[in-house]
């Protein structure tokens, strides 16, 4: 006769693997530890949405990828530091994290870069209007780092590739940034008027600066076959050059040419600034050159320029 198992016989035979039962007992035995990484798991989640929300309003303000690009990676550690704190503007802990990052020996321009991307983040992501009285640190000014006619000579009889030669000469002769030769085109040439259009520099700017006259004949066999929409440098296998393999070319460049001046790709453009000054050009024209919305900046290379160094006379 087959009697009907009870409930309890039912209950032993689920649990007839006993080693199971203490293995699964063994893994879940600290409920915290699984709380806790729940509850990390949703804070990731409420972080990666209030970083989207940051990365769309920066967006809207017509942002350069490279400031979207620096604001979230620094709140992204803001944020992941503070925990839920960030629901209330607290002064206190936003001088703790920003001292936390000065004690890792950060400049001061990017410390400012961090307080710049929490205030943005509390007024235009949040909404809180509520000032956030806290002081941007003063830079301190560094004269910028010059190379001299000769030195600039030097560099690029050096350079063999003639995508490079042109790069460093076209740098240097219109005092372009970085960025703006990476995002150059073809169609920013004006050859009859021996201008360039440099389009959404620093600070979304639209400018023109001069085309030297010696690039003219080297620059259109370099981009006669191409479109006017195509950028005027490509990479080895055809796409965006970056930043990255320009300043590389640029310390292999100043390396080979034995210059043991602490020069970046950028100092191209500090030359270009000096030099200017030094042949005469007025200082407003300049700085429409250079792009500079403030005239002090401007005036920096006043003070790194040889012809008003020389007219002095030492007192000895």
């Amino acid at each position: 006769m087959i009697t009907k198992k009870s409930k309890i016989d039912k209950l032993l035979e689920q649990t007839k693997d006993v080693s199971k039962i203490d293995k699964l007992l063994e893994q879940t035995k600290d409920v915290s530890k699984i709380d806790k990484l729940l509850g990390q798991t949703k804070n990731v989640s409420k972080i990666d949405k209030l970083l989207e929300q940051t990365k769309n309003e920066l967006k809207l303000k017509s942002c350069r990828p490279k400031t979207i690009k620096s604001y979230v990676r620094c709140l992204k550690r803001f944020l992941g530091e503070v925990g839920d704190r960030w629901a209330v503007i607290d002064i206190p802990i936003i001088k703790k994290f920003l001292l936390e990052r000065d004690a890792e020996k950060l400049s001061s321009s990017s410390l400012n870069i961090y307080l710049c991307a929490i205030k943005f983040f509390y007024r235009h992501v949040i909404g809180m209007v509520d000032a956030i009285n806290i002081r941007f640190i003063r830079r301190r000014k560094r004269l910028p780092v010059v190379l001299s006619h000769g030195e600039i000579l030097r560099i690029v009889a050096g350079i063999k590739n003639v995508k490079h030669k042109l790069i460093i000469s076209l740098a240097y002769g219109a005092g372009l940034r970085i960025s703006e030769v990476v995002n150059l085109q073809v169609q920013d040439l004006d050859f009859d008027r021996e201008l360039i259009y440099v389009r959404n520099g620093k600070g979304s700017k639209d400018r023109v600066t001069i085309l030297p006259k010696k690039l003219e004949s080297d620059l259109k066999l370099f981009i006669e076959k191409c479109d006017m929409n195509e950028p005027v440098f490509v990479s080895q296998m055809g796409g965006k050059l970056t930043t990255r393999t320009l300043a590389k070319v640029f310390e292999q460049s100043i390396k080979r040419a034995g210059i043991g001046k602490t020069a970046s790709f950028h100092s191209l453009r500090h030359s270009f600034a000096t030099h200017m000054l030094e042949n005469g050009t007025d200082i407003r024209f300049l700085q429409e050159l250079l792009g500079h919305t403030d005239i002090k900046t401007t005036e920096l290379y006043t003070k790194v320029t040889s012809k008003s160094i020389q007219k002095l006379q030492s007192p000895l």
